[in-house]
């Protein structure tokens, strides 16, 4: 399954700034999100998407089995239900902690990513419940998405390329969602306006018959 499949059965991807941990060999760590911190997901000049992470979104949500890849694909590197991956919820966000030294392509990736070669990662995920502000300012709409809650973690991956491509498509259908939503919105109050002004006319010849009448 290819990563826009995955997006379109719904989940989304996010960048992980990606360390080496001195104190342990063969430890890779990073936060996979920070709470209450906006970031800028989306900005085309008339349009920006914001987005933030609620403190509590991680709770209930399912990392039973959660696997660290490549790009999103192809062997497994580690893992939480063998405990060479492990995600914790703290007071700052969600730590991501994996361990590469069981097996010998777990330690080529990270003496890849002790040289520099690979230097991010990123998380793909299922949102649980979401709330989406709208507001204008200085000619811009800008949306602020706040995650109220996670379902699901799929993976974390060291990916080749800085730029993550899964956030840009992730957050370009929510944008697009938002406005056919608004547009929709802004129909329906169209629509029940033109409706009202025609009962009222229509109720105005009425009365207006019965008084000939």
């Amino acid at each position: 399954m290819s990563l826009l499949d995955k997006i379109n059965k719904g989940r989304e991807y996010r960048k992980i700034e990606l360390n080496i941990d001195e104190e342990k060999s063969y430890n890779v760590r990073g936060y996979a999100t920070t709470f209450n911190e906006p970031y800028t997901l989306w900005d085309d000049g008339d349009i920006r998407l914001d987005e933030q992470v609620d403190p509590h979104a991680f709770d209930g949500c399912d990392m039973r089995d959660v696997i660290m890849q490549y790009d999103h694909e192809g062997r497994v590197y580690a893992r939480t239900s063998n405990n060479t991956l492990t995600l914790t919820p703290d007071a700052h966000g969600l730590e991501v902690n994996a361990y590469l030294g069981g097996t010998e392509i777990g330690k080529a990736l990270y003496e890849e990513i002790k040289g520099g070669y690979t230097s991010k990662m990123s998380f793909g995920f299922k949102v649980g419940a979401d709330e989406i502000k709208e507001e204008e300012k200085d000619g811009k709409t800008i949306y602020t998405r706040t995650i109220k809650s996670f379902s699901k973690l799929f993976d974390v991956s060291a990916v080749s390329i800085p730029a993550n491509d899964g956030t840009e498509i992730s957050a370009r259908s929510l944008v697009d969602g938002e406005i056919a939503k608004l547009v929709t919105e802004r129909s329906q109050k169209a629509e029940r306006a033109k409706a009202i002004e025609e009962l009222k006319t229509k109720i105005e010849k009425i009365l207006k018959t019965e008084v000939k009448k």
